[in-house]
């Protein structure tokens, strides 16, 4: 009996190593950005009854104490929607959950073009407005946060709990300016 041993493999047949991909963007980061976009516009739309107070009270002479019920009632939703729209979300999932919120602010803002009386405000900006972005607070960027990022997590939390003050950072000199400026 000869004895065989494995050769090694002929020229032919040794490949070049393929160079590295260059580095792509995780697309955990994309869904951080649009959470990030959808957190400030959910914000924006939270703290601009503030600023309307004066305006309205000129054009309906609705009391700044029934204005500022509303403003009440939206921000009291805000706060006790979050730990909901967390569970919906794990229930039902992101997408979900937040077109249903984002269409509820869509909604309670936009009827707000045919209000004339004050229980109209209460029901569109107090209700519909304060249910809608109290579903895309906290809860919502923990939510994500968790489910997408394994690694920084204080980073991605850090970003999006920023989103909200960047919402209102951003957004309130602007509106700011349009109701001194149209009003």
């Amino acid at each position: 009996m000869t004895e065989t041993s494995e050769a090694a493999p002929a020229a032919e047949d040794a490949r070049p190593v393929p160079p590295a991909a260059p580095h792509r963007i995780h697309r955990a980061w994309f869904v951080a950005a649009v959470t990030f976009v959808t957190i400030i516009g959910a914000a924006a739309f939270r703290s601009l009854p503030g600023l309307l107070i004066d305006p309205l009270h000129a054009e309906f002479q609705w009391s700044r104490g029934t204005i500022g019920l509303a403003v009440s009632i939206n921000l009291a939703l805000y706060g006790l929607t979050a730990p909901f729209a967390a569970a919906l979300m794990d229930r039902f999932g992101i997408r979900r959950v937040v077109a249903v919120a984002l269409t509820v602010i869509a909604v309670g803002s936009g009827l707000t073009v045919w209000m004339t009386a004050a229980w109209q405000l209460l029901l569109c900006w107090g209700l519909l407005v304060g249910l809608g972005s109290g579903s895309m607070a906290l809860a919502f960027a923990a939510t994500v946060t968790n489910r997408w990022f394994t690694e920084r997590k204080g980073l991605v939390t850090g970003i999006l709990t920023a989103a909200s003050a960047s919402g209102q950072l951003i957004f309130l000199p602007v509106l700011s300016w349009i109701v001194t400026e149209h009003s």
